[in-house]
């Protein structure tokens, strides 16, 4: 994704506010964001859509349809299959990562408390290897820490 110039991702949050920090700070790295408020909205315009994104974000804790399912329907579906997943939560459960992880998210971020930060977490994630990080590969650099706090 790094080398690329405007390219999409989608965001799936229920938290409004959290949404819009995410795409005010991802259009300063030339990134178009479409957002679903919840999971029944992200999988309907994945169906939809003749385009795929770049990258899924994806929150974990959403009314109708959460983050653990559209995953599993995500990784279940030949078409998406191959959609780099990034799980985007507030959450630092053991056993939310260790879900995740299992069902096939690529990366797990907790979400940065400050804008900076999570502009800083936006570009270090863009400019990710992606190869080295294809669904259940490593469990140890699953978990994507902030290296600048």
């Amino acid at each position: 994704m790094g080398g690329q110039i405007n390219f999409k991702i989608m965001l799936a949050d229920d938290d409004m506010d959290d949404r819009d920090l995410f795409t005010e700070a991802a259009s300063s790295h030339n990134v178009t964001v479409e957002v679903a408020s919840n999971g029944l909205e992200l999988m309907d315009a994945l169906h939809k859509t003749t385009e795929l994104p770049c990258c899924v974000f994806l929150d974990l804790n959403m009314p109708e349809k959460g983050g653990k399912e559209c995953l599993e329907e995500i990784r279940k579906d030949t078409r998406l299959s191959k959609l780099l997943v990034v799980i985007y939560s507030t959450s630092s459960s053991r056993k939310d990562i260790e879900d995740t992880f299992a069902l096939g998210a690529n990366l797990y971020v907790v979400k940065p408390s400050s804008f900076a930060k999570i502009r800083e977490t936006i570009a270090s994630i863009l400019n990710i290897n992606w190869k080295m990080y294809p669904p259940n590969a490593d469990k140890d650099s699953f978990v994507f820490y902030d290296r600048t706090s």
